[in-house]
């Protein structure tokens, strides 16, 4: 039997908080945005910042780890393959040829997420520059109802999957997190 990692937590006021609120970088000060665009962009980018802050202070081989057996699931398997999704997305917005899965074979975004430090740096880039390039190509679409690509998803619909798909991998995060070194929080 494994050696289960005590519990903890940086924050101070709230003991189930990921960190106290006046050094949480996802609480804003102010009204919340206004509109639906905006609203939804809003939340996107708070689900990546939590994505971010679940695997900060972590080494390769803890972003690496797989700590729910028998799941090939890691954080660091997480980060390639939200990668994977954003270029995914992508291709739903064109009527062109797909662009190719960036790390090749179904699942090796998981299965070949190892504990390098040079394959965790290359997973953080990728990550930013599909978020970016998919970010840009949604841009050039302001109208949530306009549909895009051979299938005509509608902006809507993608950016509510972006959503949904980094809200729930935050939910794996958590568990992953905790498994790794106890850290525990929202």
């Amino acid at each position: 039997m494994t050696e289960q990692p005590a519990r903890w937590t940086q924050a101070s006021v709230y003991p189930d908080m990921w960190a106290d609120p006046a050094d949480d970088p996802r609480n804003s000060e102010g009204p919340s945005p206004d509109g639906e665009l905006a609203t939804l962009e809003d939340y996107l980018t708070n689900y990546r910042l939590t994505v971010r802050m679940k695997c900060e202070g972590l080494d390769a081989e803890q972003l690496a780890r797989r700590s729910v057996p028998p799941s090939t699931m890691s954080l660091l398997g997480l980060v390639r393959h939200l990668a994977e999704v954003e270029r995914d997305w992508r291709n739903w917005t064109t009527d062109g040829e797909p662009l190719p899965k960036l790390y090749g074979a179904r699942d090796a975004d998981f299965d070949e997420a190892v504990a390098d430090p040079a394959v965790v740096e290359a997973a953080w880039r990728d990550l930013e520059r599909e978020q970016a390039a998919t970010d840009a190509a949604l841009a050039e679409h302001p109208d949530l109802g306009e549909r895009l690509g051979k299938h005509g998803v509608s902006v809507r619909e993608l950016l509510v999957h972006r959503v949904e798909e980094y809200a729930r991998h935050c939910g794996h995060a958590d568990l992953l997190r905790e498994c790794v070194d106890g850290r525990v929080g929202q």
